[in-house]
C-alpha cells in the first residue's frame, strides 16, 4: 500500500525521486522537443552538425509563414482586387483565395453590395451638416429647358452600386462625381425632348427610365464598373416665381376639361335621343305610306269591281248604291219617314221621339 502511495502515475517523480505524489501529468520537455524538430529537419536537409542549419530551419520557416500569408478570404458582400506591385492584375470572387505574398501582391476588398445614393437638384440638410432634416434647393442643377421652352424645377436622386471593382477603383477618379455628371446630363436630354406636362403627371416613371438607360451607357463608355440601380424623381414643379400663375393656368386647364366632359356626357345623352326619336318618327311615316298606299289599292280594288258589276246589271247596282248610300246618310238622322201609301189614318199627335227612345 505505501509503495502505491509514493509511485508517480508516470512511473517516478518529477524530481527524480519516488515520492510526493503529483496532480496530473507532468509537462513536456520544451529543450527535447526542440531537438528531436531539428533532429528531424536535419535528417531531410541532409545531417551533420553545424551552427548554419539553425538559422537554415528558421528561414525555411519564415519561408513557409510569409507564403502562407498570401491566403486570404472575400466576404459575399465583397469584391477582391488583386493589385501586383500596385498595378491592378484582376478581381476575385468571395470565397478563399490565394495571391503572392506581400510586397509582391496585395489585395483590396471593397464592399460592392452597398447601394450608395447621390442628390441632384437638392441638398438635405443632413449631408450638409445639419440635424433638422430639412432640405435646401439647388437651382443651377435642379432648372431644366423643357421641349416646349418651359422651365421645369426637377429634382431626383440616382442609386448605384459597384459592378466591376477593379474598373471602380482604378479607371475613374472621382465615381461620385462621374455618377452625378453623367446623371444631371442624362435627365437635361431626357427634358429637354419631353414636353412640361407629362413632367409634371403621369410622365415621371418613362422620364425614370430613359434617364437611368442613359445614365447607364455613359458610365458603361467610361468603364467605371458601375451598375445604375434607380432614378428617382423627387420632385417636379414650376419655377418657384411663376408656380402662383402655373397653378392658376392648371385650374383653368382643369376647369376647361371638366366643362368639356360635361358637354360630351351631354352630347352622349342627347344625340343618342334625338336619333331614335327621328327613328320613331321615319319608322312611323313609313308605316303611315303602307298604309294610305294599301288603302288606296284597296279603294280601288272596291271600285274596279263595283264597276264590273255595274256594267253587268246597271239597273240592280242603280238600286243598291243608291239603298246603301242613304242607308249611310240617314243612318244618323233622328226622323221617321212614312210612306204616302201607307194610309191616311195618321194621328195628330203620335210622340214617335219617345217611342223610339223607349224602343232603343
Amino acid at each position: 500500500m505505501s509503495d502505491f502511495k509514493n509511485q508517480s502515475p508516470w512511473g517516478s517523480s518529477p524530481g527524480g525521486g519516488n515520492g510526493g505524489f503529483r496532480r496530473g501529468p507532468t509537462p513536456p520537455d520544451i529543450d527535447e522537443l526542440v531537438k528531436k524538430i531539428q533532429n528531424t529537419i536535419n535528417k531531410f536537409i541532409g545531417g551533420g552538425k553545424g551552427g548554419k542549419k539553425p538559422i537554415l530551419f528558421g528561414l525555411i520557416i519564415l519561408i513557409i509563414i510569409w507564403a502562407l500569408s498570401g491566403l486570404y478570404r472575400v466576404l459575399p458582400d465583397e469584391q477582391g482586387v488583386v493589385l501586383r506591385f500596385g498595378k491592378f492584375i484582376n478581381t476575385t470572387q468571395p470565397g478563399l483565395n490565394y495571391h503572392l505574398p506581400y510586397p509582391i501582391e496585395n489585395v483590396i476588398t471593397p464592399k460592392v453590395t452597398k447601394v450608395n445614393r447621390i442628390d441632384i437638384g437638392f441638398r438635405s440638410e443632413r449631408d450638409s451638416g445639419f440635424t433638422s432634416g430639412g432640405v435646401a434647393d439647388v437651382p443651377e442643377e435642379s432648372l431644366m429647358l423643357t421641349g416646349d421652352e418651359n422651365i421645369v424645377n426637377i429634382d431626383f436622386s440616382v442609386f448605384w452600386v459597384i459592378k466591376d471593382a477593379g474598373k471602380f477603383l482604378f479607371r475613374i477618379q472621382d465615381p461620385e462625381g462621374t455618377v452625378k455628371a453623367a446623371a444631371e446630363t442624362a435627365m437635361r436630354e431626357v427634358i429637354a425632348r419631353s414636353k412640361i406636362q407629362p413632367i409634371l403627371t403621369e410622365g415621371r416613371s418613362v422620364i425614370e427610365n430613359d434617364t437611368e438607360e442613359i445614365i447607364q451607357q455613359i458610365l458603361d463608355e467610361y468603364n467605371s464598373g458601375i451598375q445604375i440601380t434607380q432614378v428617382q424623381t423627387q420632385k417636379a414643379d414650376p419655377p418657384d416665381q411663376v408656380i402662383d400663375a402655373f397653378r392658376d393656368v392648371q385650374a383653368a386647364r382643369a376647369d376647361m376639361e371638366r366643362s368639356k366632359n360635361e358637354a360630351e356626357a351631354y352630347s352622349n345623352d342627347v344625340i343618342p335621343r334625338a336619333r331614335g326619336e327621328a327613328a320613331r318618327i321615319l319608322q312611323a311615316a313609313e308605316a303611315y305610306k303602307k298604309q294610305v298606299v294599301a288603302k288606296s289599292e284597296g279603294e280601288a280594288s272596291r271600285f274596279l269591281a263595283i264597276y264590273n258589276e255595274y256594267a253587268k246589271a246597271k239597273q240592280v247596282t242603280q238600286e243598291r248604291m243608291f239603298l246603301e248610300t242613304m242607308e249611310k246618310v240617314l243612318a244618323d238622322i233622328n226622323k221617321i219617314i212614312i210612306d204616302k201609301n201607307a194610309g191616311s189614318g195618321v194621328v195628330p199627335y203620335l210622340p214617335l221621339k219617345e217611342l223610339q227612345t223607349g224602343t232603343n
